[in-house]
């Protein structure tokens, strides 16, 4: 059996981020644009356009923070193609919080 490892030598920063009613956009700092389903991350697809506007770069440009979807998104999981790691139980229990304001 094969596995496959992808080593990241130098990891890109986020210079800008673009969201519609159902893609996530990132520019990176070496020119590459990474387009993946909002879907992919259901509080930003559930957030209203102003949540999903409020955000902030972390860690020098390596992630993205949204502060009131409770929300953190890693370059290195865009650029590996790996959408959230939420479990059903706790993103139920998020959304039905959400639904009590």
């Amino acid at each position: 059996m094969t596995s496959l490892t992808i080593e990241l030598l130098e990891i890109p920063t986020i210079q800008q981020v673009t969201l519609t009613d159902d893609t996530l956009c990132a520019d990176l700092s070496d020119g590459r644009t990474i387009s993946v389903p909002l879907a992919w991350y259901p509080r930003l697809l559930h957030g209203s356009i102003e949540e999903r506007n409020d955000y902030r770069f972390i860690a020098g440009g390596s992630g993205i923070h949204w502060h009131q979807l409770d929300e953190d998104i890693s370059i290195k999981n865009l650029i590996l193609g790996q959408p959230s790691g939420e479990s059903q139980k706790s993103f139920q229990r998020w959304l039905s919080s959400r639904c009590e304001l």
